[in-house]
């Protein structure tokens, strides 16, 4: 009996860890209280690494593709304080969540949707900058969603990317994580070649942590 009890016990905790990564992909009830507020608070310091790579301008509009909880909304809210700062996500808790979070600039400077990353519900070239967080993962067509990232930046605009594993050979990506893939820096960097972008630039941090910064080509017919 006690044999049996410790295999449930092991199985049911490999349940419960198994479900944290997939439940990034689209946060709902519980995980949107631990998820999401880990997102805002314990990557902090690498959200503001990624950050760090571009040279902000203070009127520059920006959208933020998969925003979480809403945390690196307010920090380009700061670098930006004369532009506009918008924010996308396919979960619905984590719309909400980012709602919340910035809520005394919401509808004013601060702009939240629920959409994805196929179909930006934008008109063409309405964006200086589109920033990334941990969110190609859960992107199931790289490809159509640079194209549609592309479409809605503006001429020269950037394009930054930043992810926390960038290593797809990594364990703690397991392959039955549904709906979930990690991408190579290289392979990224192929992708946004081929849909016209240019001045890619790789950075790293420790062993997987990546910030790839690109720009839109003013003269690509893409």
């Amino acid at each position: 009996m006690h044999k049996q009890a410790l295999r449930y016990a092991s199985a049911m905790r490999k349940k419960f860890i198994d479900r944290i990564p997939q439940n990034t992909r689209k946060p709902e009830g519980f995980w949107r209280r631990t998820l999401l507020r880990s997102i805002n608070h314990d990557h902090a310091a690498w959200a503001r690494w990624g950050l760090s790579h571009l040279d902000w301008h203070h009127t520059w509009n920006v959208l933020d593709i998969g925003c979480g909880g809403g945390a690196n909304i307010a920090r380009m809210m700061s670098l930006c304080p004369k532009g506009l700062i918008y924010g996308i996500d396919a979960s619905e808790e984590s719309v909400d969540s980012s709602r919340k979070y910035n809520r005394p600039e919401l509808d004013k400077r601060c702009f939240i949707l629920q959409g994805t990353v196929d179909c930006l519900p934008f008109d063409v070239d309405t964006f200086d900058v589109i920033t990334a967080f941990e969110a190609l993962y859960s992107w199931p067509d790289l490809e159509k969603a640079f194209s549609e990232v592309y479409r809605v930046l503006k001429p020269n605009g950037y394009f930054m990317i930043c992810c926390e594993s960038s290593d797809p050979s990594n364990t703690f990506w397991p392959d039955h994580r549904e709906g979930l893939k990690v991408y190579p820096a290289d392979e990224i960097e192929v992708l946004l070649s081929k849909t016209g972008f240019i001045d890619i630039q790789i950075f790293k941090s420790g062993k997987e942590s990546i910030c790839i910064t690109a720009r839109e080509d003013n003269e690509s017919d893409f």
